[in-house]
């Protein structure tokens, strides 16, 4: 039989992913950041070359600094809400 996770209680997963909302927000402000400076830096260093150019560089960037935010954040939702050590327990018991 499988253990409940501590994420089935409404209130402890209210709470986990109210956390994990405030770490995509302020990732969110981090990424926007990032992708300012770093068309400021490409356009100090190329000048004005094609739109597209610095199109591809803002999706590329931000596509890449959240989706890491988010399954980084997901990790930490799942480690300090207890989920991975009620999931990793049968396997312990298995072995022993």
């Amino acid at each position: 039989m499988i253990p409940r996770s501590p994420l089935d209680d409404p209130e402890k997963a209210a709470h986990a992913w109210a956390r994990y909302l405030r770490v995509m927000r302020w990732m969110l402000t981090v990424t926007v950041g990032l992708v300012i400076g770093s068309l400021l830096l490409l356009y100090r260093s190329n000048g004005m070359v094609s739109i597209h150019f610095y199109i591809a560089t803002a999706l590329g960037v931000g596509f890449t600094m959240l989706l890491a935010s988010a399954l980084m954040g997901l990790v930490f939702l799942s480690s300090g809400s207890g989920h991975d050590e009620v999931m990793s327990e049968p396997h312990d018991e298995e072995k022993g």
